[in-house]
Formats: structure tokens, sequence, C-alpha cells
């Protein structure tokens, strides 16, 4: 293997800044820079030429710059040498480590012989803080905007796309105000927008109908260009929806068309910004607190998507979206939980009810099946389990009723195996650290993100932390878990791509969860029961491990960016699908994303790969 290029680069010749100027001018962000900004830079810049199988850097080597493929293809490899992708003319690296201390995160080997471009240090540095398209391009990390105000359930956070219905009714200016009254009657509207050629001229309301045809005497086949109000005010889909709330106040109207260039794009209803102040987290949680009976609860968390997409709109953090998602449902079960006592009367012993997996971690999205088991008192005897049985089938049916999906693994309470003694649990506990066999492996992974939702919560003191402290101390046990967790691929493939699903109903997308989140919901898993992290939820569980040092300040801030981003991308994604009145689910297609946030999230992937390789090498940091 040829060793690595001298870190010194030859002044370009005329003919080669001409060459790196054409690179540039054909590569975002590059293209966004002002032409002379771009001449200069190129100026700056180095051809540099590689032979077959020549180190290009090493982990821990200090970066020279940017380098940008022109030709050939390039080898990138993790901190134990392992390959995690292929790049070739177009792609960067070496961004990572001049984000993070100057020096390489990765290795990098030319597979042909290649013409790279290197931009200098320094000027990568002055392009972050100058430019604002190369810092968005490379700022991965920076906080979305509104994400407080989001958080708070402030209206002036949301834009007026994030609330209005899209693709409203519409008639045409020569069609008879008999069809109009009909059409608004099949859809259930109060009104129709009136459009000629796609543009909006008119709105015609219930007001308009009876204010102009009947109070007027309007025959049924005047034309609703007689009845309509002409020109109405509207306005764009980026502006606050508070705005056009004080719009609505000012004018008193109640429906407010959106466009976009005079192209209709929905409308905004008084309904519309009544449905809003109702979905939010906390007034859901009161409501379903209010409720007496399983279809009432139901209908209240029918809500919880649009409460997803209005959050994920605003610009709320993702670990604030997950965890105001599974307050509705841990509210639901603690209701469910009452109206079941009620039936049936006190519990013959103290109870806990559970939840394990996504609601365990706090990290529900629109998409949860439900996971969760009965810690029951010692003093439990046999007799009693069929008062916890019909408990458990109560609130398990009316979870289900909720859209919580039965667990198809059949781990929930309903199963006589997850309802059991507080000592019998920790016999589970201790069978699986001593006998790590695969199912084992499986239901430690689920288990060991426990958390109490209601009941008794004295019964849950102590066993986590009795459990985190036995696993740490048993080596194999950590060892069967590791190469459990590296069984979840993230969806890279060689040559720069996506690695997409090749067949079946979600051909050509990618599956977000079980490709995207839950490698890095393993790897905290992993590192919280090395270093006994008693949480429970992914990204607190990654931020001790890096406190502790279970993983390395470095590797455990690009850790953090990646499953922020992979986990925004998700959620945005099932935003989209809620606004557009689909059913949400994980599989993204990527041809949907911008070239920008292509790249982005490949390289997020391109991390946690590195991390995982690590992990599987025995590193318990990452350097």
């Amino acid at each position: 293997m040829t060793d690595r290029t001298d870190d010194a680069a030859p002044e370009a010749r005329p003919d080669e800044v001409a060459r790196i100027l054409a690179h540039l001018s054909a590569r975002h962000p590059y293209d966004a820079l002002d032409p002379d900004e771009r001449a200069r830079l190129a100026e700056l810049c180095a051809l540099r030429r590689v032979e077959a199988d020549q180190i290009i850097c090493r982990p821990g080597d200090a970066l020279p710059g940017l380098f940008l493929i022109e030709a050939g293809r390039v080898e990138i490899t993790d901190p134990a040498g392992a390959p995690v992708s292929v790049l070739g003319p177009g792609n960067a690296f070496g961004e990572r480590g001049l984000l993070r201390d100057g020096r390489a995160a990765t290795g990098a080997r030319a597979l042909t012989p290649a013409t790279l471009i290197v931009l200098p240090a320094d000027a990568f540095a002055r392009l972050l803080r100058d430019s604002p398209a190369f810092a968005r391009f490379y700022d991965r990390g920076a906080p979305r905007r509104g994400a407080q105000a989001a958080e708070a359930g402030d209206l002036a956070a949301l834009r007026v796309a994030e609330l209005m219905t899209p693709e409203p009714a519409c008639v045409g200016p020569d069609d008879a105000v008999r069809e109009a009254a009909r059409i608004m009657r099949a859809r259930g509207v109060s009104c129709l927008l009136v459009e000629d050629a796609g543009r909006l001229v008119g709105i015609l309301t219930a007001r308009d109908m009876t204010a102009r045809v009947v109070a007027e005497g309007l025959g049924p086949e005047a034309p609703v260009r007689a009845a309509m109000t002409p020109d109405p005010v509207s306005m764009g889909p980026d502006e606050p929806a508070l705005a056009a709330l004080l719009l609505m106040a000012e004018r008193r109207v109640g429906h407010l068309p959106v466009t976009r260039h005079g192209r209709i794009l929905g409308i905004l209803t008084q309904t519309d910004l009544v449905r809003w102040q109702a979905v939010s987290a906390p007034s859901m949680v009161a409501e379903i607190a209010g409720r007496d009976d399983v279809d009432a609860i139901a209908r209240v968390v029918a809500r919880t998507p649009r409460l997803l997409a209005q959050l994920v709109g605003a610009g709320a953090r993702h670990q604030v979206v997950t965890r105001l998602v599974t307050d509705v449902a841990d509210a639901a079960a603690r209701q469910l939980l009452l109206l079941a006592e009620k039936r049936l009367g006190p519990p013959p012993v103290p109870y806990l009810w559970l939840a394990c997996g996504s609601q365990g971690r706090r990290e529900q999205t629109g998409v949860s099946d439900q996971d969760n088991c009965l810690i029951l008192h010692d003093d439990a005897r046999p007799e009693h389990d069929a008062y916890f049985s019909r408990l458990a089938r109560f609130v398990c049916d009316g979870l289900a009723a909720c859209g919580y999906v039965l667990c198809p693994g059949e781990m929930m309470a309903v199963n006589p195996r997850w309802r059991q003694p507080l000592a019998t649990w920790r016999r589970y506990f201790d069978g699986w650290i001593a006998r790590p066999d695969p199912e084992a492996q499986m239901l430690a992974s689920v288990m060991f993100d426990l958390r109490p939702i209601g009941g008794d919560f004295s019964l849950f003191e102590g066993l986590h932390a009795r459990t985190l402290k036995a696993a740490r101390a048993n080596s194999i046990f950590i060892a069967h878990m590791v190469s459990n967790a590296l069984k979840h691929s993230v969806p890279l493939g060689m040559f720069r791509g996506l690695a997409l699903i090749r067949s079946g109903e979600h051909r050509n997308r990618i599956d977000l969860k079980l490709n995207g989140v839950v490698p890095v919901v393993d790897l905290g898993r992993i590192y919280a029961l090395r270093a006994e992290i008693e949480a429970v939820n992914t990204r607190e569980r990654l931020e001790e491990a890096r406190a502790r040092g279970a993983v390395s300040a470095a590797g455990g801030a690009d850790l953090l960016d990646a499953y922020d981003l992979i986990a925004e991308t998700r959620l945005r994604h099932q935003a989209e699908q809620v606004r557009a009145g689909e059913k949400p689910d994980n599989f993204l297609d990527p041809s949907r994303l911008s070239e920008l946030e292509r790249s982005h999230l490949r390289d997020a992937f391109v991390v946690v790969r590195t991390m995982q390789s690590a992990l599987g090498q025995g590193a318990a940091t990452l350097s």
C-alpha cells in the first residue's frame, strides 16, 4: 500500500485554476457564492493527484483542508480501518474533522488514480463564517427556527402552511350556484374558492349564498360570479399563522385563501385555528384525564398525528416532539388503568404498569405499537392473576382502540409471562444476563427500556440500577448485546448513494426506523449498560455517555448530531404525510429530498456506521 500524500500541495497553474473554477461552479454550495468570490477561491485551491492504493489521510492526521474529488474513486474507512463508503467525482471528504478539531475523523485511500481539489482549511473556516449558504450546507447541528416557541405552543412559531387545509373545494366563476351548493353539501364545507385558469378570482361562502342568492332572488342557474365575493384577501403559505389570525380578525372573515403568485394552495379557516388551539399536549392530556369511556379517550388520542405535524412545522426539536407525543400515550394508559379499577374493583395487591420500547424511552412518533408489562407485589398469589388478566386485557384493548397497535410479539401485559411478581422479574433479568442466548438478547433489548407509567412506583425502585450493575459485570453478556445491536445496519450503499429497499410495498425507500433511529437506539443502550446509565431516553443516554467518557467527546458529538438529523428527517416525513391526509409511516423516498438533504442524511449514516464499527472492534471510545 502506498504511503499517504504530502501535506504540501503545489500552486495551481492557470489551466488548473480554470478546471477548479469549473468544478466549483457546478457544485453546491460553491455555486451560491458571488462569482468573483468563487474565482478567488479557485486560486486558493490546489490540485493533488494520487495513485491507486495511495493513502490520502489517516484518522488523527492534521487536515490541510477539504478534499473535493474531481476524478477517481476514494474509499473512506473508520478508525479501525473498516470501509464505510466509496466516494466519486463531485463528492467531498474531511469536513467532519475540519468542523471539529482540524484532524481527520476517518481515513481515506484512493481506489483508483484520482485527482483531488484541496480547499485550504483557513478558506473553509472563512466560508463557514462569511457565507450563509456554505454554513447552512455544512453546519448540521444548528438549531431550527422557532423551536422554543413551538415547545411553548406559540401560534407565532407556525406558518400558515402548517395549519391550512390543502386542496380546498373550488368552482369556476361560470358554474351555476346550484352546482356550487351541491359541492358544499357533498364536501361538508361552508365555502368554496372560485378559480379561473388556476388563479383565485373569488370566494363563495354559505353567507354569500344566503345574502345574495336567497335574499336577492338569484335563480339556481345564476353563475357563481354573481354571488361570490370577488378578489378576496389572501395570504402566502410561509406567513406566520399569527398574522393570518390578526388579518382574519381585522377583516372580519372566517375563511382565508392561501395562494402563491395567485395560484391556490389551500384555505385557512377559523375552524383550523380553533382546532390548533385544541391540539396541544397539555390540553389533550387534560381532556383524557376527564374522559370516562374508551371511545372518548380514543377521540382525543386521534389528534396525535396533527399534534406531531404542528410541532414539527413549528420547529420543535425531535426529542420534544416525541416526548409530548409520548405524554399523550402515557395519559391514555393511566386513565385506562383508572377505568379498569372502577370496573373490576380495587386490586388484590399493589401493581405497577410499565411501558417499554419507544414509549418507555419517550420516543413515540406518529407510528407506534404498544409494549408494556405488569410488575406485581410479591404478595400476589396465583388466584390473583384472574384480576390482573382482566385489567391487562381492558387496558391493552383500550390502547389498541386509541390506535396503539397490539405488539405482534405479544410483549404486553396480556401475556402471562409479562405480568409477574417482582421476584420473578428479578429472576428474568438475572437469567438473561447469565445465559445471553438470542431470545435473552432480544428481550433484554426491550426490557432495559422500562419506564413506570401507573400504579405503585416503589415496585421499580432499585430494579433498574441492580440490573445495570449485574449486566456491566458480565462481559460475555455485553459482548452478546453488542453483537445483537450490530445486526441493525444503516442504509448505505458503497457508491455514495443510499441503499434502498429493493422489492415489496416499500421498494425504492429507506426505513428510517429500523435502519435509521434503531441503530442509534442500540448504541445508546450499549453505552448505558457499560456505564450503568439509568436514563432510558436515547438522547439522554448519549449525552450522559459522553459526559462519563463511555464515548469520546468528539465521537459523542458526531453521534448526537447524526441522531438529531436522522430523527428529525423521520418526523418531517411523517408530518408531511399527515398534512397530505395520509397515514404516517417510516418509509422515506430519498428522491423527495434535496441534494443537500440527501448528502447530510448520508453523512449522518456514515457517522452511525463508524460508531458501530468502533463498538464491534471492542472500542469503548472513539478518538
